[in-house]
């Protein structure tokens, strides 16, 4: 049950190791040089050291230079710089230019500046009166620098005062305390301080004070005895008098059409829910752009609305550009102590219009050809922001392998109208602590499937629902209505002998109305670009036939026989039986780059999906649609898409490649893979793959086979204490051309574990199923569009 290979790689590293291997960089220095290999940093004082680790990281921080990068002692970067000496071109040149590295010399290092360096970083973290000493060790033609830091007790906060005075600037700041980040009993740390700073600061501009800044906060530190300090916080006493001032909104203006050569000192604004508004009416309502602003007339200015308003009309997806003016309104009464800001904002458009083409190509194990895609875009249908969106499609297919001759065409259409806004009635919800504008969208489709030799097939969609983030890395859907129809508008005599001799292939091809609902979260941390570790969830679950069911049921109505060989009882509606399941679709990610360096693309990524589909009632297998496929380039790339399972299921070798029976009621699967930058625009991978599918109900049709070549039983079907065995797991490397925009991706992975045996079934005929392969026979090559995840 285990195939596999293995390529002298090994030979290939240890000739370039032993290319390198006698050099330790030392015959590169310059005579009566030392190579400065690196410094330690040590800690001394006679009290405990809170966060000794993180302090000497920092005063690591400080240390330079950084020595010539070495592997167990020896440095082939400077290896590869002497290639270089002397010479303008050649490999030698380009060797140099790309991996080598210039030797650091001791003569380098300035000790005094680092030590320097080191008390300073000691000062901000509350060791004052430090002392910091450097000792250089020499061994042969290398050198090191050892420093060493003695310090006393650090300082710790005992008190902390807020202003006191009576006026409305120190109030504001006196009911920012419960927020402070100033604790008593921390140490003194400078970046807590420049923090709180900035805490206070972004406080004050949600309460009016629009000119007011970080740096017209000071703190008074007092020490006392034992290493104690009293913080206060004041104002500067020279602040400009507009910062020591709230402001309200005087006069806000909306501008829904603004160009560099503005023009709109021509057109008479109107006076709509209290904004000035420069009307667009070819464009828009005035209330679809009100309800995107969070800007309102004689309200006190505030930060987080002003940057709100910014994020909800950007993310209309009307406008390629928005800002927003604040200006001292002129001629406004002025009360004693609260100024006046007029507020402009501006908006430029997009084109309302647009029309898009695109070629491309679908590459598969099974299916490969060209498809064109058409897209028409209206971003204000109704003149309310909507974003009316049709697709057409059209694709020609060639069959591979075994399903060579078989043609694939589709045909489709479908269409998005994309309301920025959630239609509840009687309720009215704009989510207003959310940047995000949420949506309801409505949708609707059709497309026409057809495989010459097998069927062709006829797909209807229709449905409504609702999509909103609370956050940047937050994101939900609620579809409750998810209408979709299928039906064989054509059987071949050949796949009609296929739907005889398995019924529930029949049944899962024949039962496709779905009255479905679904809800998806999704939980994204690849919008955090300088994040190391960021994690990927998305969870969803979709259930249909329930309701229907329901009063079917309670209303006494008949259910009807349906199927043709093994025929059963079920409700129908409009004469078609209906499908009644449960879905849970589970995925996480995890991408962890290797590099400090946040343009790195050297990273681990890994996957995990799970998914279980539960048929019940109405239903004894899931639709066709909704089952689970495994394999093929976005999947376990050692194995044809849909090559795997059920369980052990193994097709007969003229059936290798099918694409209808291999699929399942439940996934398992898991990919492990290193991504590293190799050259520009190239990256290289090596992955490892693993999962299959099973059915949730036993498929007689199915027949699985143990070791020996006996029926096993278990006929696809999922069980506990033997699914672990049934797992198929490839491995492989692959080159992807990554220009940003656009990733061409090459796979070659090979089968390392199948998940069925390759004795054929007592009895059967000879030549029946196909013989184990050996050698580099099975191996997949795989080219594909885009990341597999």
């Amino acid at each position: 049950m285990m195939s596999r290979f293995s390529f002298p790689l090994s030979v290939l590293v240890a000739s370039l190791w032993l290319a390198v291997a006698g050099c330790s960089g030392t015959k590169f220095i310059p005579e009566g040089s030392k190579l400065y290999t690196g410094s330690t940093v040590k800690l001394k004082s006679d009290a405990a050291i809170p966060n000794e680790s993180e302090l000497t990281t920092q005063l690591e921080g400080v240390i330079a230079p950084k020595p010539n990068s070495s592997i167990l002692g020896l440095r082939p970067k400077l290896y590869f710089w002497h290639m270089g000496v002397g010479k303008e071109k050649g490999l030698g040149h380009w060797l140099a230019d790309k991996y080598g590295e210039k030797p650091v010399l001791l003569a380098e290092v300035d000790t005094q500046r680092v030590q320097d360096l080191m008390r300073n970083r000691l000062n901000n973290n509350g060791y004052f009166k430090p002392t910091v000493t450097s000792k250089i060790i020499t061994k042969d033609q290398t050198a090191s620098v050892d420093y060493t830091a003695n310090v006393g007790k650090p300082y710790r906060i005992k008190e902390i005062h807020f202003p006191d005075r009576d006026t409305l600037l120190d109030a504001a700041i006196r009911a920012t305390q419960p927020g402070t980040l100033l604790k008593v009993g921390d140490p003194y740390n400078l970046q807590t301080f420049i923090n709180e700073r900035t805490r206070i600061d972004a406080a004050l501009k949600n309460q009016g004070y629009y000119y007011f800044t970080p740096e017209y906060i000071l703190f008074q530190v007092d020490s006392t005895l034992d290493n104690e300090a009293n913080v206060y916080v004041k104002v500067k006493g020279t602040i400009p008098p507009k910062a020591a001032r709230p402001y309200v909104l005087n006069r806000v203006t909306l501008n829904t059409d603004f160009k560099l050569s503005d023009t709109t000192t021509n057109v008479q604004p109107m006076m709509y829910q209290g904004y000035r508004y420069f009307p667009d009416e070819s464009m828009f309502r005035a209330k679809a752009i009100t309800n995107a602003v969070f800007l309102y007339p004689d309200s006190v200015y505030r930060r987080r609305r002003s940057d709100q308003t910014l994020a909800r009309l950007m993310s209309l997806g009307t406008f390629k550009y928005v800002d927003i003016q604040y200006r001292p309104a002129r001629n406004a009464p002025d009360s004693a102590e609260y100024g006046k800001l007029n507020s402009l904002v501006r908006m430029t458009q997009v084109p309302k219009k647009s029309l898009r083409a695109e070629l491309q190509m679908n590459v598969s194990n099974i299916f490969t050809g060209p498809a064109l895609v058409v897209e028409y875009r209206n971003r204000s249908a109704l003149r309310g922001a909507e974003q009316l969106i049709v697709n057409a499609t059209a694709s020609v297919e060639q069959g591979k392998g075994t399903l060579s001759g078989v043609t694939s065409t589709q045909y489709g259409i479908d269409a998005k109208l994309l309301v920025p806004r959630l239609i509840t009635p009687p309720f009215d919800i704009r989510l207003a602590n959310s940047d995000f504008q949420p949506r309801t969208f409505f949708n609707a489709g059709y497309k026409l499937v057809s495989r010459t030799e097998y069927f062709r097939q006829d797909v209807f969609n229709l449905g409504y629902g609702y999509s909103w983030k609370t956050k940047a890395t937050n994101e939900q859907q609620f579809q409750p209505i998810d209408l979709q129809y299928n039906r064989l508008s054509g059987v071949t005599g050949r796949f009609q002998d296929i739907l005889d001799q398995r019924p529930f292939l029949a049944r899962s091809f024949r039962q496709q109305f779905i009255l479905g609902s679904s809800y998806t979260y999704t939980y994204n941390q690849q919008v955090l670009d300088n994040k190391r570790n960021q994690i990927y969830f998305s969870g969803g679950i979709n259930l249909s036939g329930n309701l229907a069911y329901l009063i079917q049921s309670l209303a006494g109505a008949s259910k009807t026989p349906i199927g043709d060989t093994n025929p059963r009882d079920a409700y129908t509606l409009f004469g078609q039986a209906y499908s009644q399941y449960t879905q849970v679709n589970l995925e996480l990610r995890d991408y962890f780059r290797t590099s400090l360096d946040p343009t790195s693309g050297n990273k681990f990524a890994t996957r995990l999906l799970i998914g279980v589909g539960m048929p019940y009632k109405n239903s004894d297998v899931l639709p066709y649609l909704k089952q689970y496929g495994i394999g093929g380039p976005n999947s376990i790339r050692a194995f044809n898409a849909r090559g795997l399972g059920p369980g052990t299921y193994r097709t007969t070798a003229a059936e290798q490649g099918g694409f209808y029976d291999q699929v399942g009621d439940i996934k398992l699967e898991a990919n492990v893979e290193y991504r590293q930058d190799l050259f520009p625009y190239v990256k290289g991978a090596l992955f490892v793959d693993a999962g299959n599918v099973w059915l949730v109900n036993a498929d007689p049709s199915r027949v699985t086979y143990d070791d020996n070549g006996n029926p096993d039983g278990l006929n696809g079907q999922f069980k506990f204490n033997t699914f672990m065995k049934q797992i198929a797991v490839g491995a492989g490397a692959g080159i992807r051309i990554d220009v940003q925009f656009f990733v061409i991706r090459l796979d070659a992975a090979y089968p390392l574990i199948y998940p069925y045996s390759f004795a054929a079934p007592v009895g059967s005929p000879e030549g029946l199923y196909e013989d184990k392969p050996t050698g580099f026979k099975p191996v997949k090559l795989n080219i594909a569009i885009g990341y597999p995840f």
